[in-house]
């Protein structure tokens, strides 16, 4: 009796279904333009799931989580897969390994962030230039760990 590989049948290729692919969302600084500019150029690879962006100064069930969760989005962007939260330089890096490498900003992102390492010593350099432009521009704190999550 010949046996059949698996995703074979009678020697010809089975097209598997595809695993379902988590949502992802972004939760960014809205009225930061560095922030805007971020996820206005950050491209997925068509392997990941579907992109979601919030603004981290709406309020909302996803900014409910985050602030339970403990993270403070005046120290860093949040990235959610499926159930799991990534805050700041792991945000960052997990978002790299699922950048395209097409275009420039794509390539320098993924060369900034791909190691942890190099995310955990570059990201808090970057999170400090940001709060100096915001605080230049007069932009205010989101502040969501003193708010209490909505009911």
């Amino acid at each position: 009796m010949r046996r059949l590989a698996p995703g074979t049948a009678g020697g010809h290729h089975v097209r598997m279904p595809a695993a379902p692919r988590p949502d992802i969302w972004l939760v960014y600084d809205g009225e930061c333009p560095v922030c805007r500019h971020y996820v206005q150029h950050v491209r997925l690879q068509q392997v990941a799931g579907r992109l979601h962006l919030v603004d981290a100064r709406d309020p909302g069930p996803l900014r409910d989580e985050v602030t339970a969760a403990g993270l403070d989005l005046d120290e860093g962007i949040v990235l959610k897969i499926g159930d799991q939260l990534f805050h700041g330089s792991d945000a960052a890096h997990r978002l790299s390994l699922l950048t395209t490498g097409s275009g420039l900003f794509n390539r320098v992102n993924a060369w900034l962030f791909q190691s942890p390492r190099t995310a955990r010593l570059v990201y808090p350099v970057l999170r400090t230039g940001r709060n100096a432009l915001l605080r230049l521009l007069g932009v205010r704190r989101i502040g969501n760990r003193k708010a209490k999550p909505r009911d």
